[in-house]
């Protein structure tokens, strides 16, 4: 594992837009951090709350194909280790579809991956806040957030419970809650 004096920098890393020829990987990524057994490897995951897919390729692909949003991926030495997507909303931009490959989770890739996705919604779209959507029983993933100076709003949204292309929850009291972080 990094340590501090070791924790990636932005430079160790390269950013670009994810393609169409990127989509099975980047489904495997996304799944590997989200769910299932895979996913425990990391600090962070969804699989004591859900079962099932978190994507699918035509999910993935219409988010590299949407005219205002990127799929951001994040190699390492020519890997693929990483994503987001950020998307542009009026004057904010939202942030989803985060995916660290769960063995190097806690090495401090997230913060670079997020700080770097604040810059480019600053610098390209002139967005003002990021906004995104977390489980609210994500306790120790709120958390993190709030470390990088997101907030809670309080405003919640319910999940869409039968709609299976967002997992099979495992309890029935989720729900999303917006989290906002300004930007100027």
């Amino acid at each position: 594992m990094e340590t501090a004096d070791t924790a990636p920098t932005a430079d160790a890393l390269t950013f670009r837009a994810g393609t169409r020829s990127d989509v099975p990987e980047l489904v495997a990524l996304i799944e590997s951090a989200y769910r299932g057994e895979a996913s425990k490897a990391g600090w962070t995951t969804e699989a004591d709350l859900l079962d099932g897919r978190r994507t699918d390729p035509e999910g993935v692909a219409a988010v590299i194909d949407a005219e205002n949003s990127r799929l951001l991926t994040v190699e390492r030495d020519g890997e693929l280790i990483a994503c987001c997507q950020v998307e542009r909303r009026g004057e904010h931009a939202y942030f989803g579809m985060f995916a660290v490959r769960p063995t190097l989770q806690g090495a401090g890739l997230g913060k670079v991956i997020i700080a770097e996705a604040e810059r480019f919604v600053r610098a390209e779209w002139g967005a003002r806040e990021m906004h995104m959507t977390v489980i609210s029983a994500r306790d120790e993933l709120i958390a993190w957030y709030e470390r990088r100076g997101y907030s809670r709003t309080g405003q919640m949204s319910p999940f869409p419970y039968g709609d299976e292309r967002f997992g099979v929850p495992r309890r029935m009291d989720l729900q999303f809650e917006l989290l906002v972080k300004p930007l100027v």
